[in-house]
């Protein structure tokens, strides 16, 4: 019996099993080995990158779907499917997260080289690897759910990489329960969905066109709301880059979090107005404010985790406006772009010997040339300058609220790209710009081809030109299964929308006006920033000038407010509830039932039964006899009840 390497589900499950047999046996026997676990991590990166490749230039999904699924559990009518299931949308997750994966697993082999732990890291990088894979394959929500948790679970062991330090032991612990909370949610929407349709698949329930309920699409967008750190469970994002800078750019920029959107978009058809409109206005929300906050830091990374929270707003925001095809070409922009930023970030990080600090860097631009390079092309395209991947499908967010003529949320969306450009022209300044404000920065070198090769495909090359294939034949090769940078069936996955508003504006004559609008926000944020950060050296120049206003965007007012609620609510309640629970359920319930009723016996036998007296003895023998022969020769029945009982 032989097996075929081309068909559909020969690929898939290679791509999904490769990972998890380079976990298991780097766990097993690469725990302590140098090159053992990284060679094995990347070659299943590669494995899996491979066979996406061919997955998506064989397949034509543009078509219909490919669907297979085998039963796994059967309980009585509940029946339980495990199966793939890929269309236009997990296409583009798809080529997304192996294709950027697998360049950080490139350079996390220079980040991590003078790392002891380096098995165990790239151990938990394959796990997370499988797990990310199976969500974005699964056909249906319970599924979905199993690897919803693995995720959780990968997650937590990465962040917590450096676990003897304080502080990434409670970032993973926080992350965890934090993502927890938001699960509870989501499974109990999956539980209600079973329930409600009969069916938890994904083609079963598009196929019915169901009708949504606004309880169901409210549970499931908790999942999005702990998975994509968004109000009121993003407060342990920025805490997470307490993990290696690897995995700030494989999970918490470009896989990870972007799971939550994949899986809205995916699930867009049970949504209601009523849950779109509410995502709408609190992604807006968060868009504008950890656009803003990302100022208040002066942690490289912290910064760009506040950024990474503000696009994730956009993207919901985007699925708000009725739009989910943009905010899943949003979500493929932001992987390519901001996972160049975080290896840009590790780059500098690693050259000032694990320096974070912004005011202590400054000058690099000379120093580090490739990644300067890179920074500023992915920087640009996280600002939306013209033609550059981001412009895709952040003007295409602009615009869908404009055409909507929801102005509120163009209005804070608006400023939302105005922070962008704020922030990226502030670590531009402060880290590359100026002259070099620490020993470190004076003597940084630029990285070794491991880290500067990831930024040159992630950064100067994807980061410029993946909005390019949206312009459709005129970028087309290999026989048109490529569009620009992007396999032709992720492309249609969000073209034709992509295409259908740029006509809209066309025909309202708006084209112009969002391009002047664009221009406005990269001169006033980017430009300002320039002006004003230059004016202080080796310090924030908003902490200095304005203290008042950075300590409002740098205070954590929702951990403020999560921590006096565990303070003042939530730990005296489990005090009292574990004071009752020793007193009465395992004092008197447990123990003394358990302990107090044969004890009592006890004593009476010790002072009845056991006295040493033969003539005691005798009398209670005599007794019992008495009592055994009673037993065999009365009839009870007519006793007590005079022979009706069984009557």
């Amino acid at each position: 019996m032989s097996c075929d390497f081309s068909s559909p589900q020969t690929l898939l499950s290679t791509l999904l099993l490769a990972p998890l047999g380079a976990a298991a046996v780097s766990g097993l026997l690469f725990r302590r080995s140098r090159w053992g676990a990284p060679i094995l991590s990347c070659t299943a990166a590669l494995v899996v990158l491979v066979c996406s490749l061919k997955l998506l230039l064989t397949l034509d999904i543009t078509q219909g779907a490919y669907h297979f699924s085998l039963p796994w559990l059967e309980l009585g009518n509940f029946k339980l499917n495990i199966g793939f299931l890929i269309d236009q949308n997990a296409a583009t997750m798809l080529f997304v997260v192996s294709f950027v994966a697998f360049w950080i697993h490139i350079f996390s082999v220079g980040y991590m080289d003078d790392d002891e732990a380096r098995g165990r890291f790239f151990t938990g990088l394959s796990i997370f690897m499988f797990s990310i894979l199976g969500i974005v394959v699964a056909d249906n929500l319970f599924m979905t759910f199993i690897f919803w948790e693995l995720v959780g679970f990968s997650s937590y062991m990465l962040i917590a990489h450096y676990w003897d330090k304080d502080y990434a032991a409670m970032a993973s612990k926080k992350a965890f329960i934090t993502n927890r909370v938001g699960d509870l949610g989501f499974l109990i929407g999956i539980i209600l969905c079973q329930w409600t349709y009969g069916t938890v698949s994904l083609t079963e329930l598009s196929a019915q066109s169901v009708a949504p309920q606004t309880i169901i699409g409210f549970l499931l967008m908790c999942g999005f709301l702990g998975k994509s750190a968004q109000f009121p469970l993003h407060v342990w994002l920025t805490d997470a880059m307490a993990g290696p800078t690897p995995v700030s750019a494989l999970i918490h920029a470009a896989t990870m979090v972007a799971a939550g959107v994949y899986f809205m978009v995916r699930v867009y058809f049970l949504m209601t107005p009523l849950v779109l409109d509410v995502m709408l206005w609190s992604c807006a929300g968060m868009a504008v404010l950890a656009g803003f906050c990302a100022l208040g830091q002066t942690d490289i990374k912290k910064s760009l985790a506040y950024s990474t929270l503000s696009h994730l707003g956009f993207m919901g925001a985007a699925i708000g406006l009725r739009v989910p095809e943009i905010a899943l070409l949003h979500m493929a922009m932001h992987a390519f772009f901001k996972a160049t930023l975080f290896l840009c970030s590790g780059s500098v990080i690693h050259a000032c010997h694990h320096e974070q600090d912004m005011t202590k860097m400054g000058g690099l631009a000379k120093k580090m040339p490739i990644t300067f390079a890179a920074f500023l092309v992915a920087g640009l395209s996280i600002c939306a300058f013209p033609l550059l991947a981001g412009w895709y499908s952040k003007d295409m967010i602009l615009s869908a609220a404009l055409l909507s003529k929801n102005y509120p949320a163009l209005i804070l969306l608006v400023l939302a790209a105005l922070g962008s450009a704020l922030y990226t022209g502030r670590m531009l300044q402060m880290v590359f710009f100026g002259k070099p404000n620490s020993e470190h920065a004076e003597h940084a070198h630029e990285s070794n081809l491991w880290m500067t090769l990831p930024l040159i495909v992630l950064g100067v090359i994807y980061s410029l030109g993946a909005g390019w294939s949206l312009m459709g034949e005129k970028v087309a090769w290999l026989g048109g299964k490529f569009l620009g940078l992007l396999p032709a069936v992720s492309v249609a996955s969000f073209a034709d929308k992509y295409n259908e508003l740029h006509h809209q504006l066309a025909e309202n004559g708006q084209v112009t006006l969002m391009l002047i609008v664009g221009i406005v926000i990269l001169l006033v944020g980017m430009g300002g920033a320039f002006l004003f950060y230059k004016t202080v050296r080796g310090a924030d120049a908003l902490q200095t000038r304005m203290p008042k206003l950075y300590f409002v965007l740098e205070y954590r007012w929702m951990d403020t407010l999560y921590n006096a609620y565990i303070a003042k609510i939530q730990q005296p309640l489990a005090n009292m509830i574990g004071f009752f629970d020793t007193l009465f359920i395992n004092g008197l319930a447990v123990r003394g039932v358990g302990g107090g009723i044969p004890g009592l016996f006890s004593l009476l036998s010790r002072r009845l039964l056991h006295t040493g007296n033969l003539h005691n003895y005798v009398f209670w023998f005599a007794l019992g006899a008495l009592f055994y022969g009673a037993a065999l020769i009365v009839d009870w029945s007519t006793f007590f009840c005079g022979g009706t009982c069984g009557q």
